[in-house]
């Protein structure tokens, strides 16, 4: 089984994003920072905020879902705000997106919030919310069940160090994972946490079992080029030692956002 978790980037790579998503061939996607904007017809719109503007790819979920027909797929919206077309804007949705493989049947899953609630109406205050998506697969062939859960941590403006806020949101992925892992069975959990290798979320993880990959595998960038400020973690993949990792990597080329893709191969 192949696991892969990328930040996407509004799909602001859209060309090496898309031809990425197809090869690498996951059975699991994880995906963070998608868009879809079913109003708008044009291929690129514009985030605007606090002096800032971002080009986003208008309608990323359906084009994934589109290049990748043999999976199905699952949008998480954490908020619907406004793109634009020069003046014009679009309500458009930001979240999470989810692809599996069609041949693991879906026996379980969770969808909630670890940061705020569903904004309707804007894109909200900072930090804005987060949720994280949880769901329990059967794989036929190995003849056993796996839980996967992925969050994209709240990003504040003082940086990436511990707050209240974020050991809220700890205890919040815990408890949604909880809902859907039964226990004692392969587990793991990936994504933007948006934080450092030390925070009190991996203690909140490790009583699930769970051990991260990035910093035991030695890896200390999750970042691409496309990056320019520090620290560089923001990305991780943790596993339960149920899960038999047969190769991991935060993948450096190509660079397909201004995040790497975490990549797990499973026995």
């Amino acid at each position: 089984m192949r696991i892969v978790s990328l930040n996407a980037w509004g799909g602001r790579l859209h060309e090496p994003l898309m031809r990425y998503l197809v090869e690498v061939d996951a059975d699991i996607l994880c995906l963070q920072e998608v868009v879809r904007t079913p109003s708008a017809e044009a291929d690129w719109l514009v985030y605007r905020g606090h002096g800032v503007e971002l080009l986003q790819r208008t309608n990323l979920f359906d084009e994934i879902k589109a290049a990748l027909p043999s999976h199905d797929a699952f949008f998480c919206p954490v908020a619907r705000g406004e793109l634009f077309d020069g003046d014009r804007p679009f309500a458009s949705e930001f979240g999470l997106a989810t692809f599996v493989r069609k041949s693991y049947p879906l026996i379980g899953q969770a969808l909630g919030f670890v940061h705020g609630e569903f904004s309707s109406d804007g894109w909200g205050p900072h930090p804005r919310s987060r949720n994280a998506h949880c769901i329990r697969l059967f794989d036929y062939e190995a003849g056993y069940p796996i839980t996967i859960a992925q969050m994209h941590g709240l990003r504040d403006p003082e940086g990436k160090g511990d707050t209240p806020a974020r050991q809220h949101q700890a205890k919040a992925l815990v408890d949604l994972i909880r809902q859907v892992w039964p226990g004692e069975e392969r587990l793991v959990v990936c994504g933007d946490f948006n934080v450092l290798p030390g925070s009190v979320t991996f203690e909140a993880l490790a009583a699930l079992g769970l051990s991260d990959l990035v910093t035991s595998w030695g890896h200390c960038d999750t970042r691409t080029s496309h990056y320019r400020k520090e620290p560089r973690f923001a990305d991780y993949m943790l596993v339960t030692p149920t899960a038999e990792v047969v190769a991991f990597d935060a993948v450096a080329e190509p660079e397909v956002s201004d995040h790497r893709a975490l990549l797990l191969d499973l026995r």
